[in-house]
């Protein structure tokens, strides 16, 4: 019997562990609470609590090319940049190509996922759902993959300030919000300089009378466009970038990015300098937020330190009167009530992950948390490696190293990434894009040989080394190799293009140049050879004359 394996979730990461089962012949039931797939990407008016949300305008900060799954290209007429709404429509196309809608049962929450009596020998899971009409399941699985993701529990400040509980106003985090039209005509603070809290700042500051964005530590901001309008992360992202990243001296790196960031907009000027260099820590994506500041719509605030009955106060003793709303874009906790307390071994209910999929606590690697991690880079690429390593592990197709080597990793993990996020919580969740994706196509069988690509194929090993790092490396060669992935390497840069071709551009008329015509070709070249010839001859009559005797 094929081993039976729990998804819990049907988000983007559930979908392609749900295919990972499938490739591997494993029998895979997917968990999910709502009544449609997409998880974060599918947009809600009033979410249930402990379910994902976004607001109404959210647009992937991630282009097409570099956040699709490695053997499904999104199609060539997307945008680069989509709408949630276009991301939910390529997740359903997904769906439908690999059929994968008959393993999900829908409204259907998961309450409990415990070890079983005897786990140390079986490996397996107790389940325990419970379905739209309240009826309670129970189920057996012999592993786990949890593809809940962590945007789910929201993370609202401790009163590090006063006066919360008398501000007339009303406070909420993002997950609470829609769209900017509640906030039309008023003055509103939003607190946290994330991804989130400048799309949401920038959102409201085009209707409210006044938009206040409170940041502790300020960002380095970046638009989504690199040069010639190409999407960012393409040229930003690959493995020679990478390399040369390592080569260079990190001063010297971060001295050359803040200078040219500075070229296009001073980050002192604009109160957005922070305090950290910039390949410490992931920039904010934003392509408006410099313009609605130049425009005075939005002022950049420091920390927000007490709230009064109607006015917000900040760490530099400035205050904003008549505010109505507090926006808190102050992040998720990681925590999944469902998994057995045991498993959080950190002060604050954190999991300890190897390489952030595997608690190493556990006898048997049956269990595998999907998408807890922060990159810079895209998620969904990364989910779908993490499940391909998942149910190799799963199936003893590749084994885990013992557990202390693996609390080794993590501890070494932790410590290479604590000079630039001091919270211990945060350094633990960071991972390099490029290395994570290769050590996981390793432990897989997936990762490209360089050396045998550039003997076997140098125009595709161009692409792959000084190209963008897009997913369908990964499916070059090994198990889950698609034929159709050098193709999807090569044609990327066309995909990228295809939505700009919306109208015909007149191009100038060819006329004959001179310069460039065969005759002008080979009365050049007959001048370069009459030359040539000339020095030559010259040159020898003055050898004849300096050896010749009684000289």
């Amino acid at each position: 019997m094929p081993l039976r394996v729990a998804v819990v979730g049907a988000g983007s990461s559930g979908l392609t562990c749900i295919k990972a089962c499938v490739d591997e012949g494993l029998q895979p039931v997917c968990f999910e609470s709502s009544d449609d797939i997409g998880g974060l990407w599918k947009f809600q008016e009033l979410p249930e609590p402990m379910q994902s949300s976004i607001y109404r305008s959210l647009v992937s900060n991630t282009s097409k090319e570099m956040m699709c799954f490695s053997d499904f290209p999104m199609p060539d007429d997307y945008p680069n940049y989509m709408h949630n709404s276009q991301l939910l429509q390529y997740l359903r196309l997904y769906t439908e190509h690999f059929n994968l809608l008959k393993y999900i049962v829908f409204q259907t929450k998961v309450r409990s996922a415990t070890q079983r009596p005897g786990f140390s020998v079986s490996g397996q899971w107790d389940v325990v759902t419970t379905n739209k009409s309240g009826e309670e399941e129970h189920w057996i699985f012999d592993a786990v993959l949890v593809c809940s993701g962590h945007y789910t529990h929201p993370t609202l400040p401790q009163l590090d300030f006063q006066g919360q509980e008398t501000f007339s106003g009303k406070c909420l985090h993002s997950w609470e919000y829609k769209d900017a039209e509640p906030y039309r005509g008023k003055r509103v603070v939003v607190v946290g300089l994330g991804n989130s809290g400048g799309d949401i700042a920038v959102e409201i500051s085009r209707s409210a009378e006044k938009t206040f964005l409170s940041t502790r530590r300020g960002a380095w901001v970046i638009g989504r466009m690199a040069a010639n309008g190409l999407p960012l992360d393409m040229t930003a992202i690959t493995r020679f970038n990478g390399f040369i990243t390592q080569l260079l001296p990190r001063g010297f790196v971060n001295w050359v990015t803040e200078r040219t960031l500075n070229q296009k907009y001073d980050h002192d000027l604009y109160a957005l300098k922070p305090r950290h260099r910039f390949i410490d820590r992931r920039p904010l994506i934003n392509d408006d937020l410099p313009g609605r500041i130049l425009q005075g719509a939005l002022v950049i605030k420091p920390n927000l330190k007490e709230l009064k009955d109607t006015s917000a106060v900040f760490e530099d003793g400035s205050q904003e009167e008549n505010i109505s709303a507090v926006i808190f874009c102050t992040g998720y906790k990681g925590t999944f009530p469902f998994l057995d307390t045991a498993l959080s071994e950190r002060p604050h209910g954190e999991l300890t992950l190897y390489k952030r999929v595997f608690p190493p606590s556990l006898e048997h690697p049956t269990l595998a948390i999907m998408g807890l991690f922060q990159a810079k880079g895209p998620i969904i690429p990364v989910v779908e490696m993490q499940a391909r390593w998942a149910v190799k592990v799963f199936s003893g197709s590749t084994h885990l190293p013992p557990k202390e080597r693996m609390l080794e990793v993590i501890e070494s993990d932790r410590k290479r990434n604590i000079r630039s996020y001091p919270c211990p919580q945060q350094a633990a969740l960071q991972i390099d894009y490029i290395p994570y994706l290769d050590f996981m196509a390793t432990e897989v069988g997936a990762r490209p040989n360089l050396l045998k690509l550039l003997l076997r194929d140098p125009v595709l090993w161009m692409k792959v080394v000084f190209g963008p790092c897009t997913p369908y490396q990964y499916r070059l060669t090994g198990p889950g190799q698609w034929t159709g992935a050098r193709c999807a390497i090569l044609t990327q840069w066309e995909r990228v293009a295809k939505p700009f071709k919306t109208r015909l551009v007149p191009q100038p008329e060819p006329r004959a140049n001179f310069l460039y015509s065969p005759w002008s070709i080979a009365l050049v070249g007959t001048v370069i050879a009459a030359v040539l010839l000339s020095a030559l001859v010259q040159n020898a009559t003055l050898l004849r004359g300096s050896w010749s005797p009684g000289h």
